[in-house]
Order: structure tokens, then C-alpha cells, then sequence
């Protein structure tokens, strides 16, 4: 397996961050301002910034075909951008009727629609309403009791799965009448009105759900929750007990984002700063191991803290200070020096996704075989 690409595109967090279809264009999310970083060679060049939110943002999203991009922010709005001939970004502001702070937002597949998150109890399903020439959106609340943390598309680009810090994992209908042609039945349902709930799931221990994401097929669901488990959900029909409800629980931090590759394999990654591979079926799921060749199962791990630990300490009794030597104990052996933020996919093949990103506190995106 090839080593992974490191990009290193500066010192400070990484809310999100979303690739062009081509890979040729780099969107990151840092602190007010989305950066434009531009393929160049093996690097990616800093190229544009998006400039008007005036709050953190915490969302963005490159839709692949238009290559539009949709940004939200703690400031309560959202911002679609479009390129212009001159090649700069026109902004156009989206009414998203919130009265807190926008926590995520994703494009639907064929991409007549995005989803944002907010602290507000709240989903808005914007789309754009051609009579007007402006873009709309209508809330999904019930029974919503709490922020919105993740949100993830179905195939059919109408269900909508959405995690929350009341401790559930949702799927509902998003079926706009005159925007989305009637869907095919599926598992979660036949009837679907906008707002109806076609799932609901908790974690066991009421964590925080962190992520969500429904496999290729959309036939199952999975979830990760800040008790560092990862819940996947096979459903049975409408109105009818899920086939099968798994739950992975692991002894590593808690995973703050997932993505399926296939229909049997997870990657899911967050606070252990590593992704990981999770794989199984609906007979039963396992935590497979690390991505990472050199620390699957993080062998020595032990050891190498109790050494740090002891180099420190000889560090304060011969200099008088706890840094110096001491220093570079505290570099961890992982390529992501700080906990990863979000898992996207980057490269697929045959119906499975062959590569995957992933964006980091440490300032960092990593692309990485699978």
C-alpha cells in the first residue's frame, strides 16, 4: 500500500474541507474564511479565499458536477458560491431562519439540494425556487430535540440521516414537491412526505451521536458516538423492527467522522487522531485495525509513554524546565499530530471508494489508499 499524501497547508484547525470532482481544487474551512487551494505538482497552492461570513464557519461542501460550493458558518447563514467567467466567486446568501449557529452542511447527490445542521434544533433543506431566482428552505424539527451535529445523504438524494447531541441517530424524509421526483421504495419506506421520521436510533449510552452515513446501497446505516462506538443499523421495511441493530464498541477515542468504502468496510476516525478500519456484515461487525501500517494496534505505545514520561522527568531534575530533549517526545507517532475532523472520499472505482481524505486539527490533509 502506498504511503499517504501529506498536505500540510498551515498551523490552525480544520473545520471541513472538500475536494473538487477533479481533484485539481482544495476547499478548506479556516476560522472565518474558506481557502481555495489550487493542484500544483505533489502540493496544493493557496489560489482564493471566500470572504463573508463573519463567524467561525463550520461547513463546506464542493458539489462535483456543478462545482458549486456551499459554505455555513456560526454567524446563522449559508452562502452558495459560483464561479464566474473571470474566474472569482460570486456569493449568493442563503435564508436559512435560524436563531443559532449552523453546525454542517452536505450537498445532496444530484444536487438540487443541500442540508445544514444548527444548534437550533433544526435541519434546513435549502433548494433553489426558480420563480423567485433565490434559494429557500424548509425546516425539518420533529422530534429533533437538540444540535444537529452531522447530517448525510441517501442515495436517492431524499432521505436525509442527521446525529445529534440529544443521543440519536435519525432518517428523514426531505421529498420536495416540485424539486424531487417521486422515490422508489426503499427499506426505510414508501410514503414520504417532508419531515417524516423513517428511523430513529439511540446510542446506548446517550453520547453524543458525531457522525453519520448510510452505506452505498443506502440499505443500512451507521453511526459514531462519543461513547467511542460506532452503531450500524440494517432496517427491516417501514414500520417494521430493524433486521439488525450492531454495536462496535472500542477502547480508542471517540470517532468524529465515518465513511463507508464498500458495502462491508468503515473507515471511521476523530479524537485517536489515526482512521480506522471497521468491517463486517449484517451477521456482525469488528474493529479491523489502523490505516496506519506502522501502528496497527499501536505496538509499544506502552512503552513509549512511560519513556516520555521518564525523559520529562530527567529533563526537570537536570535543567531545571520540562521542555528541551523532552521536547520532541510529545510528537505523536501518527501521521495527524492533532484529532481529525472530517473523512471524505477522494478516488472510487467499481462502486467502492479506493481513496479517502481526511482533514485535521493539525492543520493537515491527508490522502490516504484504502
Amino acid at each position: 500500500m502506498a504511503p499517504p499524501q501529506v498536505h500540510h497547508l498551515f498551523h490552525a484547525p480544520i473545520a471541513d474541507h472538500s475536494f473538487s470532482a477533479d481533484r485539481k481544487t482544495l476547499a478548506v474551512a479556516r476560522a472565518n474564511n474558506v481557502e481555495l487551494h489550487s493542484a500544483s505538482s505533489s502540493s496544493y497552492t493557496l489560489t482564493s479565499e471566500l470572504r463573508g461570513h463573519d463567524k467561525t464557519i463550520t461547513g463546506v461542501d464542493i458539489a462535483p458536477s456543478s462545482g458549486r460550493i456551499v459554505t455555513c458558518s456560526q454567524d446563522r447563514n449559508a452562502y452558495v458560491w459560483e464561479p464566474s467567467p473571470q474566474g472569482e466567486w460570486k456569493p449568493t446568501l442563503v435564508l436559512l431562519r435560524i436563531n443559532r449557529a449552523a453546525t454542517c452542511v452536505r450537498w445532496c447527490p444530484n444536487e438540487s439540494k443541500f442540508a445544514v445542521g444548527s444548534g437550533a434544533r433544526i435541519i434546513a433543506v435549502c433548494y433553489f425556487e426558480e420563480e423567485n431566482d433565490w434559494w429557500v428552505s424548509k425546516h425539518v424539527k420533529k422530534p429533533l430535540r437538540s444540535t444537529v451535529t452531522s447530517v448525510a445523504w441517501h442515495p436517492n438524494s431524499v432521505l436525509l440521516a442527521a446525529g445529534s447531541t440529544d443521543g440519536h441517530a435519525r432518517v428523514f424524509s426531505s421529498f420536495v414537491k416540485g424539486i424531487d421526483a417521486r422515490p422508489e421504495a426503499t427499506v426505510w419506506g414508501e410514503r414520504l412526505p417532508f419531515n417524516t421520521v423513517c428511523g430513529e436510533y439511540l446510542n446506548g449510552t446517550t453520547g453524543w451521536v458525531h457522525a453519520v452515513a448510510f452505506s452505498p446501497s443506502g440499505d443500512a446505516l451507521a453511526f459514531a458516538a462519543h461513547d467511542s462506538s460506532v452503531t450500524v443499523v440494517y432496517p427491516s421495511g417501514p414500520e417494521q423492527p430493524p433486521a439488525a441493530v450492531i454495536n462496535i464498541s472500542t477502547q480508542l477515542l471517540p470517532f468524529a467522522s465515518l465513511i463507508w468504502t464498500s458495502e462491508s468496510t468503515i473507515i471511521a476516525a476523530g479524537y485517536d487522531c489515526e482512521p480506522h478500519r471497521l468491517s463486517g456484515s449484517v451477521e456482525g461487525w469488528e474493529l479491523s485495525g489502523s490505516l496506519e501500517k506502522s501502528s496497527a494496534g499501536r505496538p509499544g505505545l506502552a512503552e513509549h509513554q512511560e519513556d516520555s514520561a521518564r525523559n520529562m522527568f530527567r529533563a526537570m531534575d537536570l535543567r531545571g524546565r520540562a521542555n528541551g530533549s523532552a521536547g520532541s517526545d510529545t510528537k505523536l507517532k501518527s501521521v495527524h499530530q492533532n484529532s481529525i475532523s472530517t473523512v471524505r472520499s477522494y478516488a472510487e472505482s467499481g462502486g467502492r471508494v479506493t481513496k479517502i481524505s481526511t482533514g485535521g486539527v493539525d492543520g493537515r490533509v491527508v490522502v490516504w489508499d484504502v
